[in-house]
């Protein structure tokens, strides 16, 4: 009867819980991360699956960016829609980004922008989860918190179906999730109804910092190499107990949490990469000294490392829990946050980003996306804002085989609606998972052992993939 009770006990334990009882604590680290452990061996890809891109850097601007004064510009619209901003020529004959933009308008010829963007949601969360995992929720409501009944994330995904090679880390968001005010997070952010094995591992962190800390990777102060190594030879012992007293399947997963832990603390090129303020100050300074361009720098080290995807989330201003402006969710002085905040941060750090990449000869190999939730309102409201739009907005992508100096679809004459190629989140999910060569209508097991396709009622875009 004891023993059933004990077996009973470590099947209903929850990866957390298994954490903890598994004694991690003992490490002198903390790592709730080690929950989205990986899923090395299974739901292997079918032979022959080729990529264009070994690796993703996915830039997640929250809050909505509008696409007037970005990637497409009005200028023949009455100055209420088209607002105070002038179109500027890029780099591209015939293709005009928004004047707060000038570095990024030079990179156009390496960038696809599609106009015709379309969740048809004006809902932060859910609008939100519908780009971030290319399926359609099932409430439109705002602030919907996070079910275990989620589709799993595209980084969640990515990184389960296609694991790094050269980094104990396959998905990686940086450098905070994604959540409504006042703290309320966002479905569609890591494993779903897959549950942890799926999530990617979050790395909170303030890249811009002197010395970077990662929340829940950071050894405690005086922990060294050789006292982690001893700990580990501790922990050998105490599991050798354990296992004569609990043997289940359960606490073989718990010595993989274990592994991974040991593999994150002393993997070199992870802890090399995290190592931001080794990076030469040129380089830092070239990115902009923001949290927002420290996290596209790190998330570069990251990739350079071997990471397979890293998810930038833009981070938020202290205080801006109360504001009715907080990050791209312009509903007050559009104008202002763009020109003074917004815009000027985004277009350092995205255009030394890609200028950094090509340099480096990984530009070719390395897919980056610039998206949003939804766009902003064609018209300005009273308290000179833009409010949420998602029926119609601009995504851009570059790198890892994405035709440069294109333009896909086309809105209205207001930036209302989709006037050509409407495009919509399970086309731009399949044409990611393509491009790092994962067939979206590859099936995998979900947990009651059912096939699923990665992605459902979406076609990757000609235009990008070709055929």
């Amino acid at each position: 009867m004891a023993d059933q009770r004990t077996d009973r006990l470590a099947r209903s334990c929850s990866r957390r819980e298994l954490i903890r009882v598994g004694g991690l604590g003992a490490l002198g680290v903390s790592l709730p991360l080690l929950a989205g452990a990986r899923r090395r061996g299974a739901d292997r890809l079918p032979a022959g699956s080729r990529p264009r891109a070994t690796s993703c850097l996915l830039i997640f601007l929250s809050g909505g960016p509008p696409q007037h004064e970005t990637f497409d510009p009005k200028p023949a619209a009455p100055i209420e829609i088209r607002g105070p901003f002038l179109p500027i020529a890029t780099s591209v004959a015939g293709i005009q980004f928004c004047e707060l933009l000038p570095r990024t308008a030079m990179q156009a010829g390496r960038m696809c922008v599609i106009r015709s963007m379309t969740t048809g949601i004006h809902s932060h969360s859910t609008s939100g989860c519908f780009m971030l995992t290319g399926h359609e929720p099932v409430s439109v409501a705002e602030s919907v918190p996070p079910s275990a009944q989620d589709w799993p994330s595209i980084a969640g995904a990515v990184g389960a179906l296609r694991p790094a090679e050269r980094s104990p880390l396959d998905a990686v968001v940086i450098p905070e999730p994604i959540f409504n005010n006042p703290a309320i997070p966002w479905p569609g952010q890591n494993g779903g109804f897959m549950g942890a094995a799926w999530h990617p591992h979050l790395l909170r962190c303030d890249p811009s910092a002197d010395r970077i800390e990662i929340d829940g990777l950071t050894a405690l102060a005086g922990m060294t190499s050789l006292r982690l190594d001893d700990r580990r030879d501790l922990l050998g012992q105490l599991d050798r107990h354990r296992h004569r007293a609990i043997n289940s399947p359960a606490m073989t997963e718990l010595d993989r949490f274990q592994q991974e832990a040991f593999d994150l603390l002393h993997s070199g090129a992870t802890r090399e990469a995290l190592a931001i303020e080794r990076e030469p100050a040129a380089s830092r300074d070239r990115y902009g000294r923001g949290k927002f361009g420290q996290s596209l720098l790190l998330g570069r080290r990251l990739i350079e490392a071997g990471v397979r995807l890293v998810q930038v989330n833009w981070p938020r201003e202290p205080g801006d829990m109360s504001a009715g402006n907080p990050l791209w969710d312009t509903h007050q002085d559009n104008a202002g946050r763009l020109k003074n905040v917004l815009c000027p941060q985004f277009d350092v750090a995205y255009s030394a980003l890609l200028e950094d990449l090509h340099a480096r000869g990984m530009l070719d190999e390395t897919l980056v996306v610039v998206m949003g939730e939804f766009g902003r309102t064609p018209a300005i409201n009273a308290g000179g804002g833009r409010d949420h739009w998602g029926s119609v907005f601009s995504v851009a992508l570059a790198g890892g085989g994405v035709p440069g100096g294109s333009v896909i679809g086309s809105s209205d004459d207001r930036g209302a609606l989709p006037a050509d190629r409407p495009a919509r989140p399970p086309d731009l999910a399949a044409t990611i998972f393509q491009l790092l060569g994962i067939p979206p209508d590859h099936e995998f097991r979900d947990p009651l052992n059912r096939p699923l396709s990665v992605i459902t009622g979406g076609r990757p875009l000609r235009e990008i993939v070709g055929g």
